[in-house]
């Protein structure tokens, strides 16, 4: 099992980052993500407990492809919202393809001690498999994608927050280095919505074909 764990920091307050959380997606660096359902959502103890289902692409390396045909992975998100003490855990695991390689990552978010308007984020994960005599490249390989993930997740968290509370200091374009306009936010937006809803069709038209088929061998 390997693991690994970074910090993050998001400059804006811990209030916002917790609301922010739930309108997350989509945005620009969140194609992978093609669908997300909340299964449960409670108070216990004046703390607010959910449990979310997102299903997401799973590509995957040449060498990859002869273990894993399956394109997507279903991941479990529960979280635990502490108002009071001003935290916000999340939880996250995947609940398909298990056996080839698990992947469970906590996150923390909570004010920032140098600065009470900034948030920290605290990861934690562990990537783990089970494949007699690949594990350990498939655990290395696990690594490498999450923490190209976690670059990805900053990215577009980000953009999200400074679409859900605008500032001038937050519009700034992570891939040309420039401020961006109000106008080009609202068109990456619409362009990751646009992607988001043709990889969902595709998803769909996956799992209607074995359907067809079936149906098609009962009419002949």
């Amino acid at each position: 099992m390997k693991f690994h764990e970074n910090t993050t920091v998001y400059k804006f307050p811990w209030d916002q980052v917790a609301q922010g959380i739930w309108q997350r997606y989509p945005n620009p660096e969140s194609s992978h993500v093609l669908s997300e359902d909340t299964v449960v959502r409670k108070v216990v103890d004046s703390k607010l407990h959910s449990k979310r289902l997102l299903t997401k692409t799973n590509r995957m390396p040449k060498w990859g492809e002869r273990l894993i045909s399956a394109r997507n992975v279903n991941v479990i998100e529960e979280s635990i919202v502490d108002p009071h003490k001003k935290e916000f855990c999340t939880y996250t695991r995947n609940v398909g393809l298990t056996k080839v390689m698990t992947v469970v990552e906590k996150v923390t978010y909570k004010p920032c001690p140098e600065n009470s308007q900034w948030t920290i984020a605290q990861r934690q994960a562990w990537i783990d498999s089970k494949i007699f005599g690949l594990g350990y490249a498939i655990q290395k390989f696990g690594v490498e994608r999450y923490k190209k993930n976690v670059n990805k997740a900053v990215l577009g968290f980000n953009f999200a927050l400074s679409r859900l509370f605008p500032a001038p200091e937050h519009f700034l374009d992570s891939t040309h280095g420039h401020h961006m306009t109000l106008e080009e936010r609202r068109q990456r937006l619409k362009d990751a919505a646009i992607e988001t809803a043709k990889r969902a069709r595709e998803l769909a038209q996956e799992k209607a074909g074995p359907i067809y088929a079936a149906c098609e061998g009962v009419r002949s």
